[in-house]
């Protein structure tokens, strides 16, 4: 009798503290739903334009989580806030006709950099559309749709131009005739360093902003066989500056030997200083000249580009009239492709993670397919030949 008593009140005890607990988990969700509901009631102008800059910060978060730098994650937002501001709108309130209005209008700039921006713009879209669509549209009431439709859709076609670098012939005849015209250069050491950094570029085939950005140290003398340099080359794929080798071959290392010993220390700064630039600038900022340091800045890829542009219009001989740094680029992959290079050891030495990259700059290779059919069958039967040796009596 006392345990059938016992049992009952332990029954009655725990009934009691579930229905306690189903009452406070009831009351929990009741506060969580009157703060959801209070949410929904402040969804105002101010609010919208919070909550837009919150999803901007996720977007930060999510492309900082994948792996992309600072920097690029930095200009995947810039294009949105600009077009936002100027319209006084949040994303979701965008509409076609806006962006076309917009970039047709004040936001119009170079095709390659309109491009750049709306497909910026598409790729923070289809972040909303994954993260936020179901609760934009609760909370606001509108559909979040990319307003970058197959009308205003930029179609990538690669560059809008065709790069065709000068022939070999062109390119030999222009650094000759600018060599000879060094001695009687108002500003000599000035000259002599635009020369070097030019066939540098050339015989290796790195960016403008890679070879003003070599420092002292970065020059390796004993690798290779002729020496290479370490430039900070572009990343794929928004992921940041990749370290790399570029190469110098015997003219390269001949040339810039003479520039390191003969001209590198007639700019005002410590040319023995490991950080001092390879091409540095000769104007010191005021800045640095109160400062007294040892190392001048960097020759900026701006400049550099000028100094080329310049000696093209005085040496280059036709039909390409004038030379960019990204040209003399193109001219040392398509050079080294006619003399025998292949296309993967052409991939190497521009620094390309991808094969189909490197094809682009080969566009305008002069190629042989049946010249290289014979060679082919020629090394074939030497390969032959060698390997019957031993049976040879």
């Amino acid at each position: 009798m006392d345990d059938s008593r016992t049992r009952r009140d332990s029954l009655a005890s725990s009934s009691a503290d579930g229905l306690n607990a189903a009452r406070q988990s009831e009351a929990g969700l009741a506060e969580v739903f009157h703060l959801h509901r209070r949410r929904n009631e402040r969804s105002g102008p101010t609010s919208e334009r919070d909550y837009f800059f919150d999803t901007l910060a996720e977007y930060q978060w999510a492309r900082d989580a994948a792996g992309l730098m600072p920097e690029t994650v930095d200009k995947l937002v810039k294009p949105v806030i600009e077009i936002c501001e100027y319209l006084d709108l949040v994303p979701w309130r965008l509409e076609p006709r806006d962006l076309d209005r917009y970039f047709a209008g004040p936001g119009k700039r170079a095709r390659s950099t309109v491009r750049t921006k709306i497909n910026t713009i598409d790729g923070y879209f289809a972040f909303l559309e994954q993260r936020y669509a179901g609760e934009i549209s609760r909370r606001f009431d509108v559909m979040v749709e990319s307003p970058v439709d197959p009308f205003n859709r930029p179609r990538h076609r690669g560059d809008f131009g065709l790069r065709v670098p000068p022939s070999q012939q062109a390119m030999r005849e222009f650094f000759a005739s600018w060599r000879r015209a060094l001695p009687q250069s108002r500003k000599e050491a000035v000259a002599c360093r635009d020369y070097v950094m030019a066939k540098i570029a050339y015989l290796s085939g790195v960016r403008a902003a890679e070879l003003c950005g070599v420092c002292m140290r970065d020059v390796h003398w004993e690798s290779g066989q002729w020496g290479r340099f370490l430039v900070q080359g572009k990343g794929a794929r928004g992921s940041g500056p990749r370290q790399r080798e570029a190469f110098l071959f015997e003219q390269g290392r001949e040339l810039l030997w003479w520039y390191v010993v003969e001209v590198r220390g007639l700019f005002r700064d410590d040319p023995e200083h490991p950080s001092a630039p390879l091409f540095p600038s000769e104007r010191l900022p005021a800045t640095v000249a109160a400062l007294n340091m040892p190392v001048a800045p960097p020759l900026v890829p701006s400049t550099f580009r000028r100094a080329l542009r310049a000696a093209s219009v005085l040496h280059l001989p036709g039909p390409v009239e004038e030379l960019f740094p990204h040209l003399l680029r193109h001219a040392c992959a398509t050079h080294n492709y006619e003399r025998g290079m292949s296309l993967w050891e052409v991939q190497r030495l521009l620094g390309h993670w991808w094969s189909t990259t490197t094809v682009r700059y080969l566009l305008t290779a002069q190629g042989d397919p049946e010249q290289a059919a014979r060679r082919a069958s020629a090394e074939r039967a030497g390969q032959r030949l060698v390997a019957n040796t031993g049976s040879l009596r």
